[in-house]
């Protein structure tokens, strides 16, 4: 057999070559002559002399190989009490009268087309709908501010918007159509229509010549066939957060991403066509466009489309049931999530109800896999928990364990290897390439592989200037790290996370992992509150255990040992305070610049991301515990460094 070795040195020997033979897992239209190539910016592209369609990959080319009685969607809806199983037949009868509907109304190749909704079937049917016609579809997060909604309406200029009239979280109704309604009051570009899916659990009021029923829409429209498209042509926008506050259009090339997610489907998650795949997201965010929607079908597998909540819907329980129920062979999710049903039953109590023997194994992404929660997942479910790290921008796995391949050993804390197409260096700020075991900057040289972004949506300049510009020659992460003596990655912090404490350069994610080392912690984060000494201290805001209740001045004390004996007195780590929840985003990040703003008594804008923005007042109550922000006098430059 081949390993991960051999595998890994066929692609870096001949890279093209190697793309241009996994491309072959591809139905094209006009199959790629070309592997790489430049534009006219200048920018590597991947299979630009080729044609395809997304939609046929995904959908069309199952049923015509006689699977269409297969399942590939599993709708499973805790909080509507409905599990529904979609066959490829069906899916695909689905999306060509949804796009003929859009296609009636003028929604032609290369027109945009937002998708505002929760997670449902239609979700779905809308994104393979807007492929099968050559439309790009801007996916925004069901019930984002109407505000931040806008700024994407005048971004990406779409012709149509598709939304359901509401969500539905565990306690509430959430008002979508009212949002919508706002957002596109504000917004300069207005859509030219809206196709609404009304659910039974709120009905909206539609407006006159603007909006129209989803179903009542598709009565008169006419299936249509898959529009083919260019190798290059744009899959889809996906905002991510800017430094600048102002979102970046991701944008997905469309044969890139089909050829990198039927590899990684094979030989990162190890499921055949057919197989079980669940991934715990959203689709707002990119794990659902690339392992809730195109990867898995793209692949043949049956997707499951999850509409609830690790914990609360109804119980901690929920990811077991699920798995149990569907005989899921292979599971993602966040770290965050297991955190969250680490901290509600901890001794794992529940999981004894369920059969977990289908599934094979488990990955972590989207949020730093501390090795207290790969250790605990591991445990309990006794399956190989396998932390991997990538991005928004990548689409796919920039390193992984490639358990299709080889399931190489695992080290708490690292996502392994580097993939194929990724040659990773840590840099310093020189942009000089440092020995193993040295904390640095994560960078990739260039050219990116398959899938990966080449641009920003209207804003190119902004993608050069934010991700090629510091270190020339290769692709800017964003995150620090390190690569150990086996060639291992370690993602310690985003770049901003890494401080300085009395001039020694530390990870915040190094002093997370002895935090999170601890029994009664449930999640922690730490962040460089600045000092008139030092430069920069740690603080750490930790959660409880569920049935904890210690005196937290115990908790913290040990804390503070804990940190002192494994990373030692230069950490300088005195301050630790508890807190009920963190501040996250949908997708589970920890917004630590959000607090180290407000523990440094800096202006902030609330992300447009954000869970709950009721938690930055908690957050900002348990700072002030620990005497933030604070008044400092300004020292002479080197102070801080000397002392």
């Amino acid at each position: 057999m081949t390993g991960y070795k051999e595998v890994y040195e066929d692609w870096r020997n001949a890279p093209n070559a190697f793309w241009l033979r996994q491309a072959e897992a591809i139905d094209w239209i006009q199959p790629p002559k070309t592997g790489l190539s430049k534009n006219s910016d200048g920018v590597h592209e991947w299979f630009a002399d080729a044609t395809v369609n997304t939609c046929w990959n995904a959908v069309d080319r199952h049923v015509e190989a006689g699977n269409g009685n297969r399942t590939a969607i599993i709708y499973d809806s805790p909080v509507t009490d409905t599990i529904e199983h979609i066959s490829f037949t069906d899916l695909q009868s689905r999306t060509a009268r949804l796009a003929g509907a859009l296609a009636q109304r003028g929604i032609t190749k290369g027109d945009r087309v937002v998708i505002y909704m929760p997670m449902v079937p239609e979700a779905l049917v809308a994104m393979l709908a807007c492929a099968r016609i050559g439309a790009i579809h801007s996916v925004v997060f069901g019930g984002f501010a109407a505000n931040e909604l806008a700024t994407r309406l005048d971004d990406c200029t779409p012709k149509a918007v598709l939304a359901a009239s509401c969500g539905i979280e565990p306690t509430h109704v959430v008002h979508y159509k009212p949002l919508l309604d706002q957002a596109i009051e504000l917004a300069i570009c207005k859509p030219e229509f809206c196709l609404i899916l009304q659910r039974e659990q709120e009905r909206a009021t539609l407006v006159e010549g603007r909006d129209f029923d989803w179903f009542d829409a598709q009565k008169d429209a006419e299936p249509v066939a898959c529009v083919p498209v260019e190798g290059t042509h744009p899959a889809y926008i996906l905002y991510t957060s800017g430094t600048t506050g102002n979102p970046k259009g991701v944008v997905r090339p469309t044969g890139g991403q089909l050829v990198a997610l039927s590899w990684s489907m094979r030989n990162i998650y190890n499921v055949q066509p057919g197989d079980v795949f669940w991934a715990a997201s959203d689709v707002g965010w990119v794990v659902g466009h690339s392992y809730i929607c195109y990867g898995p079908l793209i692949n043949g597998n049956t997707t499951i489309l999850y509409e609830g909540k690790p914990i609360g819907t109804p119980d901690a329980g929920a990811f077991w049931r699920v798995i149990s129920e569907h005989k899921v062979k292979s599971f993602f999710t966040a770290p965050t999530a297991f955190r969250a049903v680490k901290r509600a039953d901890p001794r794992g109590e529940l999981l004894k109800d369920y059969d977990l023997s289908a599934l094979e194994l488990v990955f972590l992404a989207g949020e730093r896999a501390d090795p207290a929660t790969v250790e605990w997942a591991e445990e309990k479910t006794g399956k190989p928990v396998i932390d991997h790290w990538w991005q928004t921008e990548t689409s796919w796995s920039i390193a992984a364990n490639p358990a299709g391949i080889e399931l190489l050993p695992i080290k708490p804390g690292s996502p392994t290897v580097p993939m194929p197409g990724y040659e990773i260096a840590i840099l310093d700020e020189a942009g000089q390439i440092l020995p193993p075991g040295s904390l640095g900057a994560i960078a990739i040289k260039l050219p990116l592989p398959p899938s990966c972004f080449t641009t920003v949506w209207n804003a190119h300049e902004r993608f050069e200037k934010s991700y090629l510009e510091s270190f020339p020659g290769y692709y800017e992460t964003g995150d620090a790290g390190m690569i150990d003596d086996d060639g291992y990655l370690y993602i310690m912090a985003r770049t901003d996370d890494v401080i300085n404490v009395a001039g020694h350069r530390l990870s915040t994610g190094a002093i997370e992992e002895v935090i999170a080392d601890h029994p009664d912690v449930a999640e922690c984060a730490v962040i460089g509150a600045a000092d008139a000494l030092k430069g920069q201290i740690p603080v750490a805001l930790y959660c409880v255990n569920e049935g904890v209740s210690r005196d937290p001045s115990e908790v913290v004390s040990e804390l503070v040992q804990m940190v002192r004996d494994r990373i030692g007195p230069v950490a300088a780590f005195r301050q630790a305070t508890p807190v009920d929840r963190l501040p996250k985003t949908r997708s589970g990040k920890i917004l630590r610049a959000t607090m180290v703003k407000i523990a440094d008594g800096q202006p902030f804008k609330v992300p447009a991301t954000i869970d709950d923005p009721a938690i930055l007042d908690e957050v900002t109550a348990a700072l002030a515990s620990l005497g933030y922000p604070r008044l400092q006098e300004a020292l002479e430059p080197d102070a801080a460094i000397s002392s």
